[in-house]
């Protein structure tokens, strides 16, 4: 395609084929993300789940990603709640309550 002579670079796209992704809409994992993506639609972790779900498709048929930092930061995030570790913000804020609370507390 790239080695005619006169070719037009507008009709490449349409030559080359189109990648499809497909989903099982009855695989426990997409039916469990479809049920929690509809009981709250602006959970973090839900939508964190699908971008890396998607993401480990891309990987798993050669693509590569474009930002890999985001993609590590998701899988970290992942592994702590799997885990069961709070976020750092959240320890720093309840310390920090806890702290002004004692204040107060002594103060009265």
């Amino acid at each position: 395609m790239k080695a005619q002579a006169l070719r037009d670079n507008s009709t490449i796209g349409y030559m080359m084929s189109k990648k499809q992704m497909e989903i099982n809409p009855d695989h426990p994992i997409v039916e469990t993300l479809r049920q929690k993506a509809e009981t709250d639609k602006n959970d973090k972790v839900v939508k964190d789940l699908v971008v890396l779900f998607f993401e480990m498709a891309l990987l798993s048929t050669g693509f590569s990603l474009e930002d890999l930092q985001t993609h590590s930061n998701q899988i970290y995030r992942m592994i702590k709640l799997g885990l069961g570790i709070e976020d750092e913000t959240s320890i720093y804020l309840t310390h920090n309550q806890f702290y002004i609370n004692s204040l107060i507390d002594r103060d009265l």
